[in-house]
Protein backbone atom coordinates (compact mmCIF):
# COMPACT_ATOMS: atom_id res chain seq x y z
CA UNK A 1 0.00 0.00 0.00
CA UNK A 2 1.46 3.42 -1.07
CA UNK A 3 1.29 5.55 2.20
CA UNK A 4 0.67 9.48 1.17
CA UNK A 5 0.27 11.20 4.48
CA UNK A 6 2.96 13.46 5.71
CA UNK A 7 4.35 10.86 8.11
CA UNK A 8 7.80 9.78 8.53
CA UNK A 9 8.64 6.37 7.42
CA UNK A 10 8.00 4.58 11.14
CA UNK A 11 4.43 5.68 10.73
CA UNK A 12 3.69 4.58 6.91
CA UNK A 13 0.57 2.21 6.52
CA UNK A 14 -0.78 1.98 10.24
CA UNK A 15 -3.72 3.64 11.03
CA UNK A 16 -3.56 6.80 12.91
CA UNK A 17 -5.28 5.50 15.81
CA UNK A 18 -1.91 3.36 16.19
CA UNK A 19 -0.11 6.96 15.06
CA UNK A 20 -1.40 8.66 18.19
CA UNK A 21 -1.30 6.02 20.57
CA UNK A 22 2.69 5.42 19.65
CA UNK A 23 3.24 8.69 19.99
CA UNK A 24 1.31 9.63 23.12
CA UNK A 25 3.49 6.85 24.99
CA UNK A 26 6.76 8.66 24.46
CA UNK A 27 5.28 12.15 24.63
CA UNK A 28 7.51 14.50 26.60
CA UNK A 29 4.43 16.69 28.32
CA UNK A 30 5.35 20.20 26.60
CA UNK A 31 1.20 21.26 26.19
CA UNK A 32 0.44 24.53 23.90
CA UNK A 33 -2.73 27.25 24.19
CA UNK A 34 -3.79 28.98 21.39
CA UNK A 35 -6.03 32.05 21.75
CA UNK A 36 -8.23 31.91 18.50
CA UNK A 37 -10.12 35.37 18.58
CA UNK A 38 -9.94 35.70 14.56
CA UNK A 39 -9.66 32.33 13.07
CA UNK A 40 -5.61 33.25 12.76
CA UNK A 41 -4.60 31.07 9.89
CA UNK A 42 -1.15 30.40 11.31
CA UNK A 43 -2.69 28.66 13.82
CA UNK A 44 -2.45 25.59 11.42
CA UNK A 45 1.54 26.03 11.14
CA UNK A 46 1.74 26.43 14.97
CA UNK A 47 -0.07 22.96 14.95
CA UNK A 48 2.30 21.44 12.37
CA UNK A 49 5.41 22.78 14.57
CA UNK A 50 3.65 21.31 17.87
CA UNK A 51 3.38 17.85 15.97
CA UNK A 52 6.74 18.08 14.73
CA UNK A 53 8.07 19.05 18.19
CA UNK A 54 6.38 16.16 20.34
CA UNK A 55 3.58 18.24 21.84
CA UNK A 56 0.29 16.31 22.32
CA UNK A 57 -2.10 18.41 23.45
CA UNK A 58 -3.03 21.48 22.24
CA UNK A 59 -6.22 24.07 23.64
CA UNK A 60 -7.63 26.48 21.40
CA UNK A 61 -9.18 29.06 23.74
CA UNK A 62 -12.62 31.09 21.83
CA UNK A 63 -13.53 30.05 18.32
CA UNK A 64 -13.63 26.33 17.15
CA UNK A 65 -13.14 27.16 13.95
CA UNK A 66 -9.50 27.40 12.38
CA UNK A 67 -7.97 27.34 9.16
CA UNK A 68 -6.13 23.73 9.43
CA UNK A 69 -5.16 23.88 5.74
CA UNK A 70 -1.45 24.97 7.52
CA UNK A 71 -1.34 21.91 9.61
CA UNK A 72 -1.34 19.67 6.90
CA UNK A 73 -3.20 17.06 8.62
CA UNK A 74 -1.08 16.94 11.79
CA UNK A 75 -3.89 17.96 13.67
CA UNK A 76 -4.97 14.50 13.88
CA UNK A 77 -1.78 12.99 15.47
CA UNK A 78 -2.23 15.31 18.47
CA UNK A 79 -5.15 16.14 20.55
CA UNK A 80 -7.01 19.36 20.32
CA UNK A 81 -9.04 20.50 23.22
CA UNK A 82 -11.26 23.31 22.99
CA UNK A 83 -12.31 25.74 25.72
CA UNK A 84 -14.86 28.91 25.42
CA UNK A 85 -12.86 31.56 27.71
CA UNK A 86 -9.84 32.00 29.16
CA UNK A 87 -10.87 31.72 32.36
CA UNK A 88 -12.51 27.68 31.40
CA UNK A 89 -8.60 27.82 30.18
CA UNK A 90 -6.84 29.23 33.32
CA UNK A 91 -9.26 26.63 35.52
CA UNK A 92 -8.29 23.51 33.22
CA UNK A 93 -4.72 24.95 34.08
CA UNK A 94 -4.75 24.96 37.28
CA UNK A 95 -6.21 21.41 37.94
CA UNK A 96 -3.30 20.25 35.92
CA UNK A 97 -0.92 21.88 38.14
CA UNK A 98 0.45 23.58 34.51
CA UNK A 99 1.85 27.13 34.57
CA UNK A 100 1.01 29.70 32.06
CA UNK A 101 3.84 31.01 30.16
CA UNK A 102 2.91 33.92 27.60
CA UNK A 103 4.47 34.06 24.03
CA UNK A 104 4.16 38.15 23.33
CA UNK A 105 6.52 40.85 22.89
CA UNK A 106 5.36 43.58 24.86
CA UNK A 107 6.21 45.74 27.16
CA UNK A 108 7.70 44.19 30.77
CA UNK A 109 7.83 40.94 29.02
CA UNK A 110 11.35 38.90 29.93
CA UNK A 111 13.81 37.95 26.87
CA UNK A 112 13.46 34.28 25.93
CA UNK A 113 17.25 33.61 26.20
CA UNK A 114 17.11 34.54 29.97
CA UNK A 115 13.45 33.15 30.72
CA UNK A 116 12.61 30.38 32.65
CA UNK A 117 10.60 27.98 30.57
CA UNK A 118 9.54 25.11 33.25
CA UNK A 119 9.08 21.76 32.72
CA UNK A 120 5.49 21.88 33.38
CA UNK A 121 4.39 24.48 31.34
CA UNK A 122 1.44 25.54 28.69
CA UNK A 123 2.81 27.94 25.88
CA UNK A 124 0.27 30.17 25.05
CA UNK A 125 0.22 31.87 21.84
CA UNK A 126 -1.90 34.99 20.47
CA UNK A 127 -3.00 36.04 17.36
CA UNK A 128 -1.01 37.48 14.48
CA UNK A 129 -0.86 41.12 15.18
CA UNK A 130 -2.91 41.64 18.22
CA UNK A 131 -0.82 39.14 20.08
CA UNK A 132 -2.39 37.58 23.42
CA UNK A 133 -5.29 39.16 25.43
CA UNK A 134 -5.23 41.44 28.37
CA UNK A 135 -7.11 38.43 30.29
CA UNK A 136 -4.87 35.86 29.28
CA UNK A 137 -1.68 38.13 30.40
CA UNK A 138 -2.58 38.82 33.56
CA UNK A 139 -3.52 35.08 34.17
CA UNK A 140 0.11 34.09 33.07
CA UNK A 141 3.18 33.35 34.99
CA UNK A 142 5.02 35.30 33.21
CA UNK A 143 5.48 36.37 29.59
CA UNK A 144 8.45 35.84 27.02
CA UNK A 145 9.78 37.73 24.30
CA UNK A 146 11.90 36.30 21.68
CA UNK A 147 14.95 38.69 21.20
CA UNK A 148 15.08 40.22 17.59
CA UNK A 149 18.18 42.61 16.12
CA UNK A 150 16.92 43.76 13.14
CA UNK A 151 14.34 46.74 11.89
CA UNK A 152 10.78 45.12 12.19
CA UNK A 153 8.38 45.23 15.23
CA UNK A 154 7.97 41.60 15.21
CA UNK A 155 8.24 38.13 13.55
CA UNK A 156 5.25 35.76 12.81
CA UNK A 157 3.25 34.04 15.35
CA UNK A 158 3.98 30.58 13.55
CA UNK A 159 7.66 31.44 13.33
CA UNK A 160 7.94 32.50 16.69
CA UNK A 161 6.05 29.25 18.29
CA UNK A 162 8.56 27.25 16.49
CA UNK A 163 11.49 28.99 18.04
CA UNK A 164 9.92 29.19 21.65
CA UNK A 165 8.64 25.44 21.31
CA UNK A 166 12.50 24.08 20.50
CA UNK A 167 13.86 26.68 22.84
CA UNK A 168 11.34 24.62 25.55
CA UNK A 169 12.58 21.40 24.18
CA UNK A 170 16.28 22.33 24.39
CA UNK A 171 15.90 22.85 28.09
CA UNK A 172 13.97 19.90 29.05
CA UNK A 173 14.43 16.96 26.37
CA UNK A 174 17.63 17.32 24.33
Amino acid sequence: MDDSRNVIDEFKNISEEEIVARLDESGHGLVIALENTQRDFNMGSIVRSANAFGVRHVYVIGRRQWNKRGAMATDKYLHVHYVDSVREFVGEMQQQSREIIAVDNVAGSTPLGVSVLPKNAVLVFGQEGPGISEELAKSASSIVAIEQFGSTRSINVGAAAAVVLYAWLQRHVL
